[in-house]
């Protein structure tokens, strides 16, 4: 996935720093059941995905102060959300689902 992350940072709207992900995602990109990437190019762009009004100008606020972290969330298939948050001082970006929050 880095070569995908490296094409996709260079693109992007904010630095994202380096991206990881966690056990249950990396489980599920492993049997074939997530693509992360169209999530994460999304976040890049800044779609926030299924987010409240709010919680999207909260981000776009954050996208340009550089203060606070970016939280995205996607609804992947009717039983799987993916969870994406950029840190505040964008030096890591991590993919997770939201029972390992």
């Amino acid at each position: 996935m880095s070569l995908a992350v490296l094409s996709l940072a260079s693109q992007a709207r904010f630095s994202p720093g380096p991206v990881v992900m966690t056990t249950g995602v990396d489980e599920l990109v492993h049997q074939g059941r997530l693509n992360p990437v169209p999530c994460l190019r999304r976040h890049l762009h800044g779609d926030w995905g299924d987010l409240s009004d709010n919680d999207r100008r909260l981000n776009d606020a954050a996208l340009k102060s550089g203060e606070d972290r970016l939280f995205s969330s996607y609804q992947v298939t009717p039983d799987l959300k993916l969870w994406i948050i950029t840190e505040w001082d964008r030096s890591v970006t991590t993919l997770l689902l939201p029972s390992e929050y």
